[in-house]
């Protein structure tokens, strides 16, 4: 008779990462991937009916804020230990995380082994995090500096126009301003953000706090 295994569902928009960590994982004796999902509603659906042990959560997901679904699947399923598994790492991401209810953060660079320590650290009732994070907790002074972006007033008025839904050509309009010069606006913002798209974008600001 065989041992009842963990269960653990991926919430993450990237292939390769769904793929790759599901096969590290399910190589393991304990644990075995129920699902892996490219967007927060696909797993809330999917969690409305199936109980899940562990869920590694990525922060910018094409339909939301991570820091939302994170919120959403405690209140669903409280019993439900969510691990965010990210790329950032603010430290106002890191605590805004916890403060919506997560058991841990791990950065995406973090070995199968920290990432498998983590699980069991968190499945043992411990808050967890990798090497990284638990650096950068310890430093609030350092990483708060990092996290400073300045936009212009003009910046913050287009980034909210986006967040709105206004296409480049609206914004234009309301502005009165070219349609180069907002696309040039656009640019700047997807740079200073370090976003790849518009829905990044988005994310990315209301994480940051700037819309």
């Amino acid at each position: 008779m065989s041992a009842i295994k963990t269960t653990i569902a991926i919430v993450d928009d990237h292939p390769i990462v769904l793929e790759g960590l599901t096969r590290l994982l399910n190589k393991t004796a304990t644990f075995e991937v129920i699902g892996g999902f490219t967007s927060g509603k696909a797993f809330t659906d999917f969690l409305k009916s199936n109980p899940v042990n562990i869920v590694l959560l990525d922060i910018i997901l094409p339909d939301g804020s991570g820091i939302d679904i994170c919120k959403e699947i405690k209140d669903m399923a409280p019993e439900t230990v969510v691990l965010i598994f990210s790329n950032h790492k603010e430290r106002s991401a890191i605590m805004k995380m916890l403060s919506n209810g997560a058991n841990g953060y791990i950065l995406k660079d973090a070995s199968i082994e920290e990432i498998i320590n983590c699980i069991n650290a968190a499945l043992n009732g411990q808050i967890a995090f990798s090497r990284a994070i638990n650096e950068i907790i310890s430093k609030p002074g350092l990483s708060e500096n990092k996290e400073i972006i300045k936009l212009t007033v003009r910046e913050r008025e287009i980034l909210n126009l986006i967040a709105e839904g206004l296409n480049t050509l609206a914004i234009a309009e309301l502005l009165f301003l070219s349609k180069f010069t907002v696309e040039n606006h656009r640019k700047n913002l997807l740079h200073k953000l370090k976003a790849k798209n518009v829905a990044e974008l988005i994310n990315i600001a209301a994480l940051r706090q700037l819309i």
